[in-house]
């Protein structure tokens, strides 16, 4: 056996000195090899709490994928008990899924995320798909963070204890040896799982995970010095073909080709050999930790006798291990952008990070502002540095643009006003000038709609956008909206009354950010509004009143243009846009109409403004409750109601001033005012499934401001039962809704699909 003999030898050597007089060259020197094995990786922590117990001084330490981050978080100074702690606490499924905060980005950006089902690429008339499932942008946050005690080593042998790992040159297939450099950055190559995370740049080389060309790397630590070698291997045997039921299980078994060959050898080699039992996990098992950290250590105290007796021979005094002190805040004093970057401006990245040079920062703070830029989708995973230079860091971001500047987008969705519809969308970035976007969406189906948005994005500085948008739908309504906002022919009483609203809406404004989360937004407006019915044509034309116009065998309510200036202050922390469970809304609004083509010849100048606040926290485990107040007035005595409000229905974007309410149809409370407070009891009883109890109260009718009725007991109440699942295209909604008021009626609504 290769380590009796090493110790054998090493006592000879030694027989003639006193423990006093071994210098350190001559004492036994310890490597240690862990291997990559994704998840199971974890068993790594579980075999270092073994050697710690055994006082083996781990003199230099390697390892590959997940074995190179155990390994340089070790070597950094962390202790085994430290390593439990933090490995304990990290939530893998997001570091790993690359979610980026809903916080992260702008209005602009959630509007995005949370409209399309599907977004891939588009150039030059041809799709392609992403490079991996994750940029692993996460991981990499996660590590600048937990190694910013030694960020200022950049050779890894000047660590606490000598580091290196292995990643794989994507290009040429070769083995490349990261022994130097920035430490979070060579540790995420040699993690980078195709197809799982994208590749990692180091000195314009283009690497990925390690395991591919040397998943064990003994002779390595064996070159650094180590007389004996301790490995834990975590990597799987070759698997039958019943086992091979994943894309990443046959990923695995691919990369096991040659790693189970080699480790033939390489097990010989290692003088203290542990394999943990790990053949019933997966490389994404993360949720498995307690399991396969146990299975590390059960495999090294087999190992104990064989530890500790190392242990003796080593000749050398353990020092204690003084814990790793976390720091979390740092001054930034100085950006550099390290790469050339040609479409985005440094004002446009400065805007985005949002945080001020030379001011103390919390770390969260800087992972927002990085997040802020990745939420753009303008860069790749960005890798940056923290570097002191005497006074506080120098943040060096190394950007690189992403190649694809269009991209085409899908949705599908249906609900009861607008019935189904597919989007397609197509997204251009730097069409006329760097930090711009500009997108098109073409709506069809039962209602043929279409949104175009133009931005030029400036971050915290003032930003320019352009707006158009048509909408159009018809329904059966309840009678008393059109009876109460427009003159109808004498002696019409009617249940229900179709209309048809077409709405077309031009905007251009600017907009900035305030305090980081707000956003205020000024501009001017025009709006086309047709309001038309289709149910009273045959009256019309026997008795046609002077004040209604057909068209096309509709009666008109409203056919004009109204042109405004509009200021907005919108707020939105919600971690999720249709199940909040915690975070902060605001959002109001103020027109002023100035002008109009008057239609039904009764317009003077009017305002209409609108305020919506709520928010959402966490009750209990997996309840939460979402409270929200909402109300509008208009100011001035001109008679157009085109702009009334009108409560009833369900949904997320009713255009205008109508506004959902449990219990009651579309459209059904008309007023030129009101009042409503909403109430939401959401639990969620198994992953993206939701239980929903909803209730909401209002006060709605003319110039209840005025008469003060806004605040006097609720005159319209509804209820609400429902369940929401977050499916791939987007939330799936159903509820059953009633109102004590209308005790015969009850509705039902559906919807599939994000709103759009």
């Amino acid at each position: 056996m290769r380590l009796v003999v090493v110790l054998s030898f090493l006592l000879i050597l030694a027989f003639p000195l006193s423990a006093q007089d071994a210098n350190e060259n001559e004492r036994l020197k310890v490597g240690v090899v862990l291997s990559g094995g994704g998840a199971k990786g974890m068993a790594h922590i579980g075999v270092l709490k073994v050697i710690e117990e055994a006082e083996v001084t781990v003199d230099y330490i390697a390892g590959t994928s997940m074995g190179a981050i155990v390994a340089s978080l070790y070597a950094s100074g962390y202790s085994a008990t430290e390593l439990d702690s933090i490995f304990r606490n990290i939530d893998f499924s997001s570091l790993i899924q690359d979610n980026i905060p809903r916080n992260a980005k702008t209005f602009y950006e959630k509007e995005d995320s949370e409209r399309y089902a599907l977004t891939l690429p588009f150039d030059k008339f041809k799709v392609s798909t992403p490079q991996a499932f994750s940029g692993g942008q996460n991981v990499y946050n996660e590590l600048v963070r937990l190694l910013y005690h030694v960020k200022d080593v950049k050779d890894f042998n000047d660590l606490p204890i000598p580091f290196l790992c292995i990643a794989t040159n994507a290009e040429s297939g070769e083995e490349v040896l990261l022994t130097k450099g920035y430490l979070p950055k060579a540790v995420s190559a040699s993690a980078a799982l195709p197809s799982l995370f994208e590749p990692t740049i180091v000195d314009d080389k283009i690497l990925i995970d390690g395991g591919i060309v040397n998943n064990y790397p003994i002779d390595e630590v064996m070159a650094m010095g180590a007389d004996v070698i301790i490995g834990s291997d975590v990597q799987h045997e070759l698997s039958a073909g019943e086992e091979l039921s994943s894309a990443l299980e046959i990923l695995e078994q691919i990369n096991n080709y040659r790693t189970v060959e080699d480790m033939k050898d390489k097990s010989l080699k290692t003088d203290i050999y542990i394999k943990p039992s790990i053949a019933n996990f997966s490389l994404i098992d993360f949720q498995a930790y307690d399991a396969i950290r146990n299975s590390g250590e059960v495999a090294a105290r087999v190992k104990l006798d064989d530890l500790k007796e190392i242990s003796q021979f080593q000749n050398v005094e353990r020092k204690s291990i003084s814990p790793v002190s976390l720091k979390d805040t740092l001054i930034i004093n100085r950006l550099v952008i390290a790469d050339s970057v040609k479409n985005y401006s440094r004002g446009y990245i400065k805007g985005k990070l949002r945080f001020e040079l030379g001011k103390k920062i919390t770390f969260q703070k800087l992972e927002q502002g990085i997040n802020n830029l990745r939420a753009t989708g303008n860069f790749k995973t960005i890798h940056y540095e923290l570097v002191h230079n005497g006074l506080g860091e120098d943040l060096i971001l190394k950007l690189k643009e992403t190649q694809n500047r269009t991209f085409l987008r899908l949705a599908a969705h249906y609900d009861q006003l607008y019935k189904s519809a597919a989007l397609l969308n197509m997204t251009r970035k730097n069409l006329l000038t760097r930090d711009d976007v500009s997108s098109l969406d073409i709506v069809l189906g039962d209602n043929v709609r279409y949104n175009f948005q133009y931005y030029i994005d400036k971050g915290s500085y003032w930003s320019f956008g352009i707006n158009s948008r048509f909408n159009d739908f018809e329904r059966e309504l309840d009678f008393a909206f059109i009876d109460s906002n427009f003159e109808l022919p004498v002696g019409i009483s009617l249940n229900n009354i179709n209309l048809a609203v077409s709405d077309l809406t031009n905007q251009i404004y600017l907009q900035t950010v305030l305090k980081e989360e707000f956003a205020f937004n000024i501009g001017i407006e025009h709006k086309f509004l047709k309001y038309s019915t289709r149910t009273f044509g045959s009256i019309v034309d026997e008795t046609p009143p002077s004040n209604l116009e057909r068209d096309n065998g509709r009666v008109l309510f409203e056919k004009s243009n109204f042109y405004s200036a509009f200021g907005q202050l919108k707020l939105d922390t919600y971690d999720d846009r249709y199940f909040p469970t915690r975070g902060l809304l605001f959002n109001g609004q103020m027109n002023f109409y100035a002008f109009s083509s008057d239609f039904n010849d009764n317009f003077k100048e009017f305002a209409v403004a609108k305020a919506r606040m709520g928010a959402a926290f966490p009750i209990l485990k997996n309840l939460s409750i979402n409270l929200e107040t909402e109300g509008g007035f208009k100011l001035g005595t001109s008679q157009v109601t085109s702009f009334d409000f009108a409560l009833g229905g369900f949904g997320n974007d009713l255009i205008n001033n109508f506004i959902p309410f449990m219990g009651y149809d579309f459209l059904e409370l008309p007023g030129n005012s009101f009042v409503k407070a909403y109430g939401s009891l959401d639990f969620e009883f198994a992953k993206k499934n939701h239980l929903l109890f909803s209730a909401n109260f209002a006060n709605v009718e003319d110039d209840i401001f005025r008469t003060g009725e806004w605040f006097t007991e609720p005159d319209y109440s509804g209820y609400g039962i429902g369940y929401g699942w977050e499916s791939f295209l987007g939330p799936v909604q159903v509820y059953y809704t009633w109102s004590p008021e209308e005790a015969t009626t009850s509705h039902f609504f559906f919807s599939v699909g994000y709103w759009f």
